[in-house]
């Protein structure tokens, strides 16, 4: 079997069979198939484009190539969450002990941030001593003991996507739908879940800028976690503004806490009822979503949810006084306000900026290696629909320095725009995919 014969045929249209596809994943995984080759096939497939069966086997090729987690040892519905990355997403703090709070499973493996969207990870190292790094013996203990673990991902699991990935970024093959569903899938599937459950964004700050893409995505991911036979659904949802008010991460885990005390509403809350009811629906626990989101708000409004979290924390080495007690987590020096220069309706705010801002003050990574400071962000007290009078604070910015907060509001500024008129609210909820 010859690459260049792989490559020709796809490039013509033709169909990969399973054992070429296996062929492929295998040989570029241990170095046998070159990059340029493997790139002359990502570009032919993001141009062609694959059925199926195709993407499936590639999916799961791809999630053979390293080491999948054997979650048998875990007693009951095994869940797993992903979203395709957005600003202010701290929903996995909020989800994930929702869900174990009402008898769902979580051994969930997380990543970390990289420019201008968050990392799970960084938000939960934002409480001191928290251990991302457990063990698999431990991380699977501590599932059975408590109903949830959140540890990094290991550089065994899928380590063809890691090098995929990688080049299809520098070789302008990333929005190909067969690509970008192996690579999620594979990963998901490797980590060993009964269900899981997609949070796929769509909008200025997302990957996807139309609801018609997120769609075609979300149909796509569905379609092979069913086809692999995993329990999926996805959810539709809205990233043309940052999701709830914090970005940054200490910030983000203040107001993830403040929802599961009940004090927050909004668009956060609304997701997690909406990914949590999935989970429940699909794992058998409720046979309604409205009886899913009953018992998810009851496990806000009884507190177990919250204590779900502080259990997290404490069985990964923090302490449970920093979940009930937030004002210990990491605080920045500097609080400055970002005042309104005009007066007016909020029309629209540039999410990936106010993510780069959130990253200009040294809350985000501009490569694999760089250091984060846990404290800084932003909090926004204008989103879309709200009236803003001239003088009145958009949002509050948290700074290690004065001249970082000044360029920082500015910048924040610029990401905002007033209409004269009064502005609907967006849906924030797209649609659900089953």
């Amino acid at each position: 079997m010859l690459m260049t014969d792989l490559i020709a045929k796809k490039r013509d249209g033709g169909e990969l069979s399973t054992e070429e596809i296996a062929f492929m994943i295998e040989g570029y995984t241990k170095g046998e198939i070159a990059d340029y080759q493997m790139s002359a096939m990502c570009m032919a497939i993001l141009f062609r484009g694959m059925n199926d069966r195709e993407t499936l086997d590639l999916t799961m090729a791809m999630m053979h190539s390293g080491e999948t987690i054997d979650l048998s040892a875990i007693a009951g519905i095994k869940a797993d969450k992903h979203s395709t990355g957005g600003v202010g997403d701290k929903t996995s703090l909020i989800l994930c002990p929702m869900v174990a709070a009402c008898g769902v499973k979580i051994a969930k493996m997380s990543g970390r941030g990289l420019g201008h969207t968050g990392g799970t990870l960084d938000k939960l190292e934002s409480f001191p001593g928290f251990n991302i790094s457990i063990g698999q013996r431990r991380f699977i203990d501590n599932v059975n003991a408590i109903g949830l673990s959140i540890i990094g991902q290991t550089a065994d699991i899928v380590p063809a996507d890691k090098k995929l990935y990688a080049l299809r970024d520098v070789t302008g093959t990333v929005p190909s739908i067969p690509l970008i569903v192996s690579s999620i899938m594979s990963k998901k599937l490797a980590s060993g879940a009964d269900v899981i459950v997609l949070d796929v964004k769509c909008g200025s700050g997302a990957f996807m800028k139309t609801e018609a893409q997120a769609r075609e995505l979300a149909e796509g991911l569905t379609r092979i976690g069913r086809l692999a036979g995993r329990r999926c659904a996805a959810v539709i949802t809205d990233m043309d503004q940052p999701l709830g008010c914090a970005v940054g991460n200490a910030i983000e885990v203040r107001e993830a806490i403040s929802v599961l005390k009940g004090e927050t509403k909004g668009d956060l809350l609304e997701l997690c009822l909406t990914l949590g009811s999935c989970i429940l629906t699909e794992g058998g626990l409720a046979e309604t979503t409205e009886q899913a989101r009953a018992l998810l708000q009851e496990a806000v409004d009884s507190g177990e949810a919250l204590k779900k979290l502080a259990e997290l924390v404490a069985a990964q080495d923090g302490s449970a006084a920093d979940v009930y007690d937030p004002v210990r987590l990491p605080s920045a020096p500097v609080q400055l306000e970002a005042l309104s220069e005009q007066s007016g309706y909020v029309r629209h705010i540039e999410a990936e900026k106010v993510g780069l801002v959130s990253m200009h003050l040294g809350g985000g990574r501009a490569t694999k290696e760089s250091d984060i400071d846990l404290a800084v962000g932003l909090f926004l007290h204008k989103k879309v629909g709200d009236r803003v009078e001239k003088g009145e604070s958009l949002a509050t910015i948290h700074a290690s320095t004065p001249e970082k907060a000044e360029e920082a509001a500015r910048l924040l500024r610029a990401c905002y725009e007033l209409s004269d008129t009064p502005v609907e609210r967006p849906a924030f909820i797209k649609a659900l995919v089953h």
